[in-house]
């Protein structure tokens, strides 16, 4: 299906200028009708969310969807160290001062602890004609598994998270530097690297000189690292190769047991390179958020990264990038070796094991069971859905909206033109490579499980801790692991072993 134009208004929204997307979506016969009256006039529903982009283009969409239903949605935005008490704080009260939470994935095992869930299926609404459309198969099948519980539909489409790899295509197919690798290193200078021993030298080479010869020192890699933001999610998707095989699908906890794997012998060897990684990049980074780090790229001071989504549309915005036309994207690379903690063993493959995320918030709507207004609520989260409105929200890196349904793929892999992307000022070099690593990812066979278990914002916060700890020099990656261990054990018999056995394996799709 083609994408059908919009018209663009200028508008500016909190800190950012955004283009106001006329309403020129197909709308059913039914929904036409039913908008006719502003069925929503004088009703009000309150969404929290993540105080950062995501909130911004939620404000963005809730005054299209006023204009068109006469309702009133009010977005409400709490910044990330606060959010998750917030939104347990609204429901275990049962204030009810919220209807929908625009949510991170980890957050669903706490919505599944009591016997009755905090949050209610929208099963009931998607069919409903009246209702923004939203087809429930253009997410791809790994992303389904963020937005189900159970194999049940709780969250509404919006954004979809995961990492993969950015390099500077200029920078490593150039032939003075290819040549002064191979020296040094005795193989091909790799665009991009296929493993994590390829990608440590790349970063290695390159880091502390000035080699896009703009007269500052350069960089081998960025990364966003500030203890109590999100740096924990840069090891997650590093570690994942490490243990994550054709052998084994286990990374978190053991099934049989709830045993914690994050101190097993794969773990501890991903977070002593990663700690060795963390050393070619600015020192500074160790206190960086994700601006900060993307900033770094965007100015094009370093030649890796791997993060979200965000960078590869933001590098299009030449105001704030100069690494418009010269950025790559590659799945994340693989290892040669990985460690099996259910047998206990190493494995060893003849090309890299490359592992598929779907890390991170994949920030998306969820409508609270105290929710007076239910459908209401649903209408505001499945508009922000419907195809026009995500594929505008995909193509722009403020948006904090990151792609990861058909219609924003190129063919073979999905139904979108690459005009679809030039048209928005899009390079053309650009396009496929980000398009092509988010489906190779997503499509990967194998695929790192995230974090779905209750307390699982405990459990990250702890992981971060014991990573920042190895970054700095004061533990070992074993001693940091091994006490990550104890940690993770204490939350889970805090909950009750029981309890989070029934999550766990809930989350897992297991009997």
């Amino acid at each position: 299906m083609k994408r059908k134009k919009k018209w663009l208004i200028g508008l500016c929204v909190g800190f950012f200028v955004v283009g106001l997307v006329g309403v020129s979506f197909a709308m059913t016969r039914e929904r036409t009708e039913f908008l006719k009256t502003k069925p929503y006039r004088g009703i009000t529903i309150k969404v929290l969310s993540l105080k950062a982009n995501i909130s911004e283009t939620a404000v963005h969409f809730a005054k299209q969807w006023n204009e068109l239903t006469g309702g009133d949605c009010q977005v409400v935005s709490v910044p990330f160290a606060a959010f998750h008490q917030k939104v347990f704080m609204d429901l275990v009260t049962g204030r009810g001062e919220y209807d929908a939470f625009i949510n991170g994935d980890w957050f669903y095992g706490d919505y599944f602890l009591p016997e009755k869930p905090y949050i209610i299926s929208i099963e009931q609404f998607m069919d409903d004609p009246k209702y923004p459309e939203w087809d429930p198969e253009s997410l791809l099948p790994a992303l389904q598994t963020v937005y189900k519980w159970n194999g049940k539909w709780y969250g509404v489409p919006n954004d979809c998270d995961s990492h993969v790899m950015y390099y500077r295509r200029d920078i490593l197919t150039n032939p003075e530097y290819q040549a002064r690798f191979k020296t040094k290193y005795g193989y091909d200078l790799p665009a991009p690297p296929e493993t994590v021993d390829q990608f440590l030298d790349v970063a290695e080479f390159f880091n502390g000189w000035d080699w896009d010869k703009d007269g500052k020192k350069d960089y081998g890699v960025t990364m966003h690292m500030r203890t109590g933001g999100q740096g924990m999610f840069h090891f997650i998707s590093w570690a994942a190769a490490y243990v994550i095989s054709p052998e084994n699908a286990r990374f978190w906890f053991n099934p049989e047991t709830l045993d914690p794997l994050i101190n097993s012998p794969g773990h501890v060897k991903a977070l002593e390179d990663f700690a060795r990684l963390v050393k070619y990049g600015p020192p500074a980074m160790l206190g960086w958020d994700l601006g900060e780090a993307w900033d770094l790229a965007l100015k094009g001071d370093a030649v890796l990264t791997f993060t979200w989504g965000d960078l590869g549309a933001l590098a299009q915005d030449e105001k704030e990038s100069v690494i418009k036309g010269k950025i790559g994207a590659a799945p994340m690379p693989g290892t040669m070796r990985a460690y099996d903690p259910i047998a206990k063993k190493w494995i060893e493959f003849d090309k890299p094991n490359r592992v598929g995320n779907v890390l991170g918030g994949s920030w998306h709507g969820v409508i609270s069971r105290y929710s007076k207004h239910p459908e209401i609520t649903y209408d505001f989260l499945s508009y922000m859905a419907e195809e026009d409105n995500a594929f505008w929200a995909f193509v722009r890196g403020y948006t904090g909206i990151d792609p990861g349904r058909t219609f924003a793929f190129l063919e073979p892999y999905g139904t979108a033109d690459i005009k679809d992307y030039t048209e928005q000022g899009w390079h053309l070099d650009d396009v496929k490579p980000y398009t092509d690593a988010y489906y190779l990812n997503y499509t990967n066979a194998l695929q790192l499980p995230p974090m779905r278990i209750s307390r699982a914002d405990e459990y990250l916060r702890a992981l971060d801790v014991a990573q920042a700890r190895v970054a700095m020099g004061e533990l070992t990656a074993k001693e940091a692991l091994d006490d990550l261990h104890g940690v993770f054990q204490e939350i889970t018999d805090r909950v009750g072993k029981d309890k989070q056995m029934r999550i766990f394996k809930e989350a897992m799709g297991l009997k």
